[in-house]
């Protein structure tokens, strides 16, 4: 069975990278002659991906102006409306690969989170086309997401994956019945552990990952979070380890994490790992950590997966309802309106340094159904390919 993941932006996204990386792993324990080809966006990024078999250019290319396919464009648009021509001609890089394969995954966990995407909703109706298995593989999407675009495109699927109960639940509610409950693939990614760096304290070292899209969707949260910070330093003896996991241009973990690093070297207690850590080598280093609080879904993933408390600075649906999942409830997960209130976020890193014994006995417990929930996904992948 040969299996083409599309709608991938790279590996500089270590939680891209962390979705394929685990996903092509279990695929490929469940389905012997399981062959994965990977369309992606930027795929210089992706030769770290050793279990994938084919990397293919994935770039949308625009169509020239006054070209032959612009003046067909123009003439398809402006007598029938119609875009298809014209997204057919960007996203040809991946239409050309749809008869080579026999099952297309749109991956990218939270892509339908982000408005409308007509070029992925090119591609999905050409694989339909072409007669072949449509699936959106471990996804999240939020109410507040939903269009009636966007609901016509997800019942082209054959198979839709998601992967936490507040998606899976959203969905139903709209009448789709090509549904199912998994969990994010990530949860069963290995780690490697690399050399700790100096100033780490090994059993008490708190990782701390923030990001631009969180800080550029509410300013007031990046001084908020360096109180929490400093509150860390004043009122506790632990080491805390800064730890990017997205590295692209323009959305640079790395780059925003360095000014508190800045800020506080002269405390002898803050350190930043490397920008160029693949997602087993951070994982291998979430791993090690007392504490983790994040705001990159798949770094707050390999801290649940490996029994670490975790507190969450969420800003979509994925975030709440993983911890639901894992919980029962929305457990130490603060939305994208709360993280700017330096008291809440103080009051919540307490709450979870309050509870560490039980937070740990609860991901000691959850975390097997969880990863049984991941492998479910090729199970489900299974039935639909036949």
């Amino acid at each position: 069975m040969k299996i083409m993941m599309f709608a991938h932006a790279g590996s500089l996204n270590r939680g891209c990278e962390a979705i394929v990386r685990s996903s092509t792993q279990l695929i490929k324990s469940k389905i012997a002659d399981a062959r994965v080809v990977l369309a992606s966006e930027r795929p210089e990024t992706d030769r770290i991906l050793d279990k994938v078999d084919e990397i293919h250019d994935a770039k949308a290319r625009p169509v020239e102006k006054y070209s032959v396919d612009y003046f067909l464009s123009a003439l398809s648009y402006k007598l029938k409306g119609d875009e298809s021509y014209a997204l057919g001609r960007m996203h040809q890089n991946v239409i050309r690969q749809i008869p080579q394969v026999d099952v297309c995954l749109s991956i990218g966990g939270d892509n339908y989170c982000y408005g409308e995407q007509p070029g992925w909703y090119e591609i999905d109706r050409r694989v339909k086309e072409r007669g072949k298995k449509l699936v959106l593989w471990g996804c999240s999407i939020g109410e507040e997401d939903m269009s009636e675009r966007k609901l016509a495109d997800l019942k082209l699927f054959d198979l839709i994956l998601a992967r936490e109960t507040l998606t899976y639940e959203m969905l139903k509610s709209k009448g789709l019945t090509n549904v199912r409950l998994c969990a994010d693939a990530a949860f069963t990614m290995e780690k490697e552990e690399l050399p700790l760096p100096a100033g780490w304290q090994p059993g008490n070292t708190l990782g701390f990952n923030f990001s631009p899209l969180v800080w550029k969707r509410n300013e007031a949260s990046r001084e908020a979070a360096r109180a929490l910070i400093r509150h860390i330093l004043e009122t506790t003896d632990m080491t805390i380890a800064l730890t990017p996991h997205v590295v692209e241009e323009g959305n640079n973990d790395y780059e925003l994490l360095q000014e508190f690093e800045r800020e506080f070297a002269s405390t002898g207690r803050v350190l930043l790992l490397p920008d160029h850590l693949n997602a087993t080598q951070y994982k291998g280093y979430i791993a090690r950590m007392r504490f983790f609080i994040g705001a990159r879904t798949h770094a707050t993933i390999a801290a649940y997966s490996s029994l670490v408390p975790t507190l969450v600075l969420g800003y979509s649906v994925k975030s709440k309802g993983i911890a639901r999942d894992l919980f029962g409830r929305e457990k130490l997960v603060l939305g994208l309106d709360q993280i700017s209130d330096r008291d809440r976020l103080i009051a919540a890193f307490e709450e979870m340094k309050t509870e560490e014994a039980e937070l740990r006995r609860q991901l000691a417990e959850a975390i097997p159904r969880i990863r049984q929930m991941s492998q479910k996904a090729v199970d489900y992948l299974c039935e639909v390919a036949g």
